[in-house]
């Protein structure tokens, strides 16, 4: 019999970026990575439910219509729930943000339009389990 167990993702992947040509990115030949955590941990979990409760709200503000929310307001929450996941940046830098702690940092550099193809990268593979698979790589 299989223990099912066996098949249980981690909690975090690091995630290995990919140029605006779709190169991926090294520096000194080290992978330039995010560090996140995935759909199988308590902090996505939480983010979820903050994207759900955001959305009743707009509902119910909106006489229970569905209605979407401005696109600078979508961006900085898209920027807000990535940084609530993101556990580090390796390999590289942000200096727009230098010295910021942490989820100041992810915050900042999420919501950088220019660099926006890199936060769909995030999104891309956290809708991948098998990036969440013990040893993969995250690519």
């Amino acid at each position: 019999m299989l223990d099912i167990t066996t098949q249980a993702v981690a909690d975090t992947a690091a995630i290995h970026l990919k140029g605006a040509d779709g190169e991926y990115l090294y520096s000194n030949g080290k992978p330039v990575r995010i560090v996140v955590f995935g759909p199988g941990s308590t902090q996505f979990s939480a983010v979820e439910a903050r994207q759900t409760n955001r959305a009743v709200k707009r509902m119910q503000d909106n006489d229970g219509k569905v209605s979407v929310a401005p696109p600078e307001q979508r961006a900085a929450e898209q920027a807000e729930d990535l940084a609530a996941i993101t556990v580090a940046f390796e390999n590289f830098t942000y200096p727009p943000a230098e010295g910021k702690p942490g989820q100041e940092l992810f915050r900042a550099f999420y919501a950088d339009a220019k660099l926006g193809f890199m936060a769909q990268q995030v999104l891309k593979a956290l809708r991948d389990w098998g990036n969440f698979k013990p040893g993969s790589a995250g690519n």
